[in-house]
């Protein structure tokens, strides 16, 4: 009895600590406009990014098929559309096909800052064509939306600073520190003859950003559960990225005869077992704090758990894991994406190749990676070998920086009925390859997404609201207004 006793009052206490640490977490007071914002004419900012997107820059994996002759196309547009910016910034081609434009500051010893987008876009899926309410390299602009590939992803971003930067220039803003656009060419394909040389150029010349600002986070609206207001996600970290081949082989010879495991069956038994036996949840320090700083908004029973992450942690992330959004936030994901092999009906294939992605969360590597994967392979035979382009997880910015601190203000004067938050890019982005000049690095991108805008990148009907581009334009300016403060 007395055993019971005491058990009770345990757990007695223990729901009067989780009740208490709830009832702390109140959520965020909406922040007041900004008084000055920028006016945009929405309309012909519209028109200027229906124009790019019909100039079709698409780049694919096989660089040799690339038709490159469209990006000094999209070079001298952009020269005609904002001759300030032309008139006023360097600009520099870097390797053929990159942006660098530089628009120098008066104050030598404050840290320059880096803003990122790229000119390229992803193909349009063969058979997809008449899904689309306009074709995708028209750029039609209808109904107050902009459409067309490249809308979302990543045009919309170039096109919205080089508008912000030609706004600035005919009210004589001029910047107290050195600001840098770098706009690579081939960021859909890794990036590495567009940002990774104009980070090599910039690492050539010293410079020391104060920090990176890529796509990536967003301005998500009904994508977070239980949250009702948007949540502007300002990312802190990018998860790593790889590709692993698994090879299959075996005598071939004809159906009839087949052995008792053909090569394309132990090639399948091999990608069956890697996504039964996926990588561990868990909860990286940019999701745990986005958690901790959405907790006030959330329902009460969410809102109890995030507030006592210190017991309940383990159980949060094996529930963000049953979503598939949520899921690849709290662990490495495992994609098969590729699976080749045979040449008739009849025939055993000889060899069976299939190709399986990974985003790495951060904390983990991509050595370990690997050796989870032949694990779970248990395989012998299968013959493994990451693709030719890999990258770490970055490391994780810190958001307790006036960097970060800037950027909050800029979402909260921009966007005010918006909840700032940390949080983690599950893709890959430019920004991975400009470590060496930079000190922080984050990801935001000022556009408004909802959950069915989600299914538009990279894939049909991509688009943004004419309203929704001029206010990531408002949000440039304001950003390079904040910026003219001399850095702490």
């Amino acid at each position: 009895m007395k055993i019971l006793k005491v058990l009770g009052g345990g757990i007695l206490l223990l729901a009067v600590v989780l009740v208490i640490n709830t009832l702390r977490v109140q959520p965020t007071s909406q922040a007041p406009a900004a008084q000055n914002l920028a006016e945009v004419d929405e309309t012909a900012a519209a028109q200027r990014l229906a124009g790019a997107l019909r100039i079709p820059t698409v780049t694919i994996n096989e660089a040799e098929k690339v038709d490159w002759s469209r990006w000094p196309v999209l070079h001298e547009y952009l020269s005609t559309s904002f001759p300030a910016v032309h008139r006023e910034l360097k600009r520099e081609i870097v390797n053929q096909y990159s942006l660098l434009y530089t628009w120098e500051g008066p104050d030598p010893n404050a840290p320059p800052i880096l803003l990122l987008a790229h000119q390229d876009v992803v193909p349009i899926e063969p058979g997809t064509e008449k899904s689309w309410a306009h074709a995708p390299f028209d750029g039609v602009v209808a109904e107050g939306i902009v459409w067309g590939r490249g809308a979302l992803d990543d045009k919309s971003s170039l096109l919205a600073q080089l508008e912000a930067v030609e706004l600035l220039l005919a009210q004589n803003f001029k910047p107290a520190r050195t600001i840098y656009f770098a706009f690579g060419h081939d960021e859909e394909i890794g990036g590495r003859q567009g940002a990774v040389k104009i980070a090599e150029l910039l690492q050539s010349r010293g410079v020391q950003a104060e920090f990176s600002l890529d796509e990536g986070g967003v301005l998500a609206q009904g994508v977070m559960p239980g949250i009702q207001r948007p949540v502007a996600t300002i990312a802190t970290a990018e998860k790593g990225y790889v590709s692993f081949k698994l090879t299959a082989r075996d005598a071939g010879g004809h159906s009839s005869r087949p052995p008792k495991i053909t090569a394309i069956g132990r090639l399948a038994r091999a990608v069956a077992r890697l996504e039964k036996k996926q990588r561990p949840v868990r909860l990286a320090p940019p999701v745990d704090e986005m958690l901790q700083r959405l907790a006030g908004e959330l329902p009460w029973a969410q809102r109890l758990a995030i507030a006592n992450l210190w017991l309940l942690r383990p159980l949060v992330a094996r529930q963000m894991a049953q979503g598939q959004v949520t899921n690849a936030l709290v662990r490495t994901t495992t994609a098969p994406t590729m699976f080749n092999a045979g040449v008739k009906d009849n025939v055993l294939p000889v060899v069976a190749t299939a190709v399986v992605n990974f985003r790495v969360l951060p904390g983990e590597t991509i050595a370990g990676l690997e050796a989870h994967v032949r694990a779970a392979i248990d395989d012998a035979a299968i013959e493994l070998a990451p693709l030719d382009f890999s990258s770490e997880p970055s490391p994780v910015a810190d958001s307790a920086t006036p960097a970060y601190a800037m950027l909050e203000k800029t979402v909260n004067e921009v966007f005010p009925e918006a909840i700032v938050t940390t949080g983690l890019v599950i893709g890959a982005t430019d920004n991975r390859h400009y470590g060496a000049v930079r000190r922080a690095r984050y990801n935001f991108l000022p556009v408004t997404i909802t959950a069915e805008d989600l299914a538009r990148v990279h894939g049909a009907n991509e688009r943004i609201a004419v309203k929704d581009h001029a206010r990531a334009v408002r949000f440039y300016v304001q950003l390079l207004r904040n910026t003219a403060a001399p850095a702490p």
